[in-house]
């Protein structure tokens, strides 16, 4: 009896260690963890106007965001909370981004746990980029982790740094950026790196860093993670994004090629999923821009620590949410240093009325989505001429067109007051050789042959690349998109002040004035045309341009902003109670740009340009000879037929 009182204990103890085995196998089947996540915010710290449905509706705000991360992590306190890049550049705000750092260190007040670079934070070149993380980092607060994984240094021809670009590698340092974190949450390990893309890339012409191919440096990370910190999740912040056409879409072919990858926030293209793009078992996630919304994707692990999907949900950011005051306060701070610093320069408030607009304009986010004329597009090119004029005086030299292309207008107008804000926004990215916010214009010429390619890479290679969709003052054209690729313009001739039309002669050289960046960009077209189209812009003598910054236009001493002329010229328009009202001369298209949707095939055919008319005398010499070696070979079967079997 008493043997049997000695063996309950014991058997007691099993079972409690049993149950405890149970509990922590349970445990982990059930282990979860929250990832809030953004891209794109672009320095949106205020609410903005939206259309949605025919409806305005305001979206976004950081002091809205701040409440929406706080009830999650009411709910979830082991959440984590990262972002994919191009946090800043988009509005005002940008304009301290050297001298504060304004977007870092909000993001560290909402508690961001990581952030990686997108190509915007180069906008103000390596020296920029340095001053804002070393603004950060002497400001003292707390500041998200950043992982940067594929970004190279390289060296000049002496086989050391430029000052530029060790200045940056320093302030990295300083700063604590590392090519990948590990943090744990929930009881799981997770490791987090960051990619810049290789379109990205392609769009910081001025960053002077290189980025290593993103999958290559993603597999020797993904090891690293796997084999000597032992992680149990991995993420991606990468700005590379996602494209309708698979083969371009940067963010799937990584997680094809990569695919111990376990989540991929995806910047870059500003696509807000509403569900995860799934490749293989790598979930891959995006919000959309500007805080318009906070993306929240839950995933469990099994005990096979396979993950998989819980929740995904776009949770809109808008007046349904209170007000965080304490990041109101925040901003309000950063929003009077904006004005001592930049607005002051130019007797401008942030919040001044320049016009009065009595409709709406096509919304930015999907204005470059359909190849065609755009109202929005005419007003910007239209300022240039109108800056130009003014700014040259008595001096002035007629322009024969104005370059705007889509990838630079970064916001949209509504039916409404339009104020000092609302129009750097719309053409607010880059920096000039006067480190102040905001793109030159500059003067380039070109000859008539290539205004007319000007046009053809609209037509051609807008279907490629829509950020190269380009809408322009002075050059009108007609184009059939069922023509052969570069052989698409029909029709095109320059657009006299006075409504008159001009021949193009191919031989002339013509003034084009075009922000500084979009001619930087020019190298793009050769690159897509695979060498068949060819601009380069030139002196008023005909010299190749090598130095765009020589060109740069000035009113008096100070260089002629994108978004200040297109600022000034809405300050031009006839007055009504006190206040320019813009003309309804840009409420429709105005036949800059037809489309002839004709699919009749001598219409597709029909006088084909040299490219395709030296293609076609290709087509027809191979098909010559090819003919000609068969017709040799039938002969000479038929007379070895005739040999063996005479009649």
């Amino acid at each position: 009896m008493k043997r049997r009182y000695k063996i309950l204990p014991i058997f007691l103890v099993l079972i409690i260690l049993f149950a405890f085995n149970i509990a922590r196998v349970s445990s982990k089947e059930d282990s979860s963890i929250t990832i809030l996540f953004t891209h794109d915010l672009h320095d949106h710290f205020y609410p903005f106007d939206a259309l949605e449905d025919g409806k305005l509706v305001s979206r976004g705000g950081y002091a809205r965001l701040s409440t929406a991360i706080k009830l999650e992590r009411d709910i979830n306190p082991e959440l984590i909370l990262v972002d994919a890049g191009d946090f800043s550049m988009g509005t005002l705000f940008q304009t301290i981004f050297a001298s504060s750092s304004p977007a870092l260190r909000i993001m560290g007040q909402l508690g961001y746990d990581a952030t990686t670079f997108g190509n915007h934070e180069f906008d103000f070149r390596a020296e920029g980029l340095a001053d804002s993380l070393n603004a950060a980092t002497n400001s003292g607060d707390t500041l998200p982790a950043f992982v940067a994984s594929n970004i190279l240094f390289p060296l000049d021809d002496k086989g050391s740094l430029t000052p530029s670009l060790k200045g940056l590698k320093n302030a990295m340092n300083d700063y604590g950026v590392k090519d990948y974190i590990v943090i744990n949450r929930n009881g799981i390990k997770i490791g987090i790196f960051g990619l810049v893309g290789k379109d990205a890339d392609s769009n910081a012409p001025m960053s002077e860093v290189l980025f290593d191919d993103p999958i290559s440096k993603s597999k020797e990370i993904v090891n690293i993670l796997k084999t000597n910190e032992n992680v149990d999740l991995i993420v991606c912040l990468s700005h590379s994004g996602t494209w309708d056409k698979k083969s371009d879409s940067e963010d799937e072919i990584l997680a094809k090629e990569v695919p111990e990858i376990d989540v991929i926030i995806s910047g870059h293209t500003h696509t807000a999923h509403k569900e995860p793009i799934i490749v293989g078992n790598t979930y891959i996630c995006s919000y959309g821009r500007y805080g318009e919304n906070l993306g929240k994707l839950t995933i469990n692990q099994n005990s096979n620590k396979q993950w998989s999907l819980n929740t995904y949900v776009l949770k809109r950011i808008d007046d349904n949410l209170e007000i965080d005051e304490d990041i109101s306060k925040t901003i309000d701070y950063f929003r009077d240093i904006v004005q001592k610093e930049y607005l002051d320069n130019f007797n401008m408030t942030f919040d001044d009325v320049l016009a009065y607009s009595p409709f709406n304009f096509t919304e930015a986010s999907i204005l470059g989505k359909d190849h065609r004329e755009d109202t929005l597009g005419n007003l910007i090119s239209d300022s240039y001429i109108y800056a130009v004029k003014k700014a040259e005086g008595p001096d002035y030299e007629p322009i024969a067109a104005t370059v705007v292309p889509y990838g630079i207008i970064r916001d949209s107008f509504v039916k409404g007051n339009i104020t000092t804000s609302q129009v750097f926004t719309v053409s607010s990215l880059g920096i000039g050789p006067d480190k102040v916010s905001g793109y030159p214009l500059i003067t380039v010429y070109l000859t008539g042959k290539e205004l007319k390619t000007t046009a053809e890479v609209d037509a051609s290679i807008t279907p490629l690349m829509d950020v190269a969709q380009l809408y322009i003052s002075g050059l009108n054209y007609t184009f059939n998109p069922n023509r052969l690729i570069f052989d698409k313009v029909t029709d095109i001739y320059l657009s006299n002040p006075d409504g008159s039309k001009s021949d193009i002669k191919d031989d002339q050289l013509y003034r084009v004035v075009v922000g500084l960046y979009s001619a930087q960009m020019l190298s793009v077209v050769g690159d897509k045309s695979y060498g068949l189209l060819s601009i380069i812009p030139k002196t008023k003598d005909g010299t190749p341009i090598t130095d765009y910054e020589a060109q740069i236009i000035y009113d008096g001493e100070h260089e002629l902003k994108e978004w200040l002329a297109l600022a000034g010229y809405l300050k031009s328009f006839p007055e009504e109670n006190g206040i320019p009202h813009l003309s309804d001369y840009y409420k429709n298209p105005q036949g800059r740009k037809i489309v002839d949707d004709n699919k009749n095939i001598f219409s597709i055919l029909k006088s084909p340009n040299k490219i395709w008319i030296i293609i076609y005398s290709i087509i027809v010499v191979i098909i010559t000879f090819l003919s000609t070696i068969i017709v040799f070979f039938v002969k000479r079967k038929k007379k070895k037929s005739l040999i063996k079997n005479p009649k």
